[in-house]
């Protein structure tokens, strides 16, 4: 079973399209493949391929702090520790956590020397799985409105798809990551076997990709890049950034009004590419 993201430091590349042209070019060739859209805060991948986000299969629940203030000694090492800066004390006074900041990565209760900080459980996302065709599924991952942290819902999705897959006996697992280089796309691409590139022949379609690259390169992932709308743009502006990293353009795609219609209708597992 291949393990392969889609990922690329800049939004609007087109890469939930590129996604699922690659999930169609499997499918076409008889492989059992799950897509999963791990852009868990705006997932649009259900949208693309016309369907409904309906009845979750699995509730994603995060671990919070709540003090106990019989236990508290006002020592502060709490503040210290939390990296979020989600901890505000006040001299004298107990410490306060800022919910719309915390994390859930537990590390106050663990340094606490009181045990004064109790671990509080939250919904703070839904997975969602469709059956397109007898050998492709979509699998959703949701996250809270307004949660702060999104990267224990990617793991969670990808610990849930990756187990799924196993029970369907998939080939091809791909991971549809959101944009940029922070921690929910750092917890789509570990592990992965392989990551598409996808960018753009535009100025700031070269420094994003320069960004993606060097952060697959520190997870240790093989990279190929997808220049997508390969001839609106100057393909110059990102050959420097090809010719530092080494990483071959494996696909060209050029502007299409059909890719543009597909998309805009919802049918893009109809388009060949």
């Amino acid at each position: 079973m291949k393990k392969i993201a889609v990922t690329g430091g800049k939004g609007g590349t087109g890469k939930s399209t590129v996604a699922v042209f690659l999930a169609n070019e499997y499918i076409k060739k008889g492989k059992k493949v799950i897509l999963v859209d791990c852009d868990v805060e705006c997932p649009n991948d259900y949208l693309l391929i016309g369907e409904k986000l309906t009845n979750p299969v699995k509730k994603v629940y995060g671990e919070f702090p709540v003090l106990d203030k019989k236990k508290c000694k006002k020592c502060g090492l709490c503040i210290k520790t939390c990296r979020q800066n989600a901890i505000f004390q006040s001299p004298g006074k107990y410490p306060v956590f800022i919910r719309d900041l915390c994390s859930g990565c537990g590390a106050c209760w663990l340094v606490c020397p009181n045990k004064a900080i109790k671990i509080k459980q939250e919904k703070i996302g839904e997975i969602f799985v469709d059956k397109i065709k007898s050998n492709f599924y979509l699998i959703t991952g949701t996250t809270r409105p307004a949660l702060e942290e999104t990267g224990p819902v990617v793991a969670k999705t990808k610990e849930f798809a990756l187990k799924f897959a196993k029970q369907k006996g998939a080939d091809f697992v791909l991971f549809d990551t959101a944009a940029g280089t922070h921690c929910p796309v750092i917890s789509a691409l570990l592990n992965c076997d392989l990551a598409y590139c996808v960018t753009e022949p535009t100025p700031m379609g070269a420094y994003d990709l320069g960004l993606i690259l060097d952060l697959c390169k520190k997870l240790k992932v093989p990279t190929k890049i997808i220049l997508n709308q390969a001839d609106l743009g100057d393909k110059k502006k990102i050959q420097p950034v090809i010719k530092k990293f080494g990483v071959e353009v494996t696909k060209e795609i050029s502007y299409s009004k059909k890719i543009v219609n597909l998309y805009s209708k919802g049918q893009l597992l109809d388009f060949n590419l």
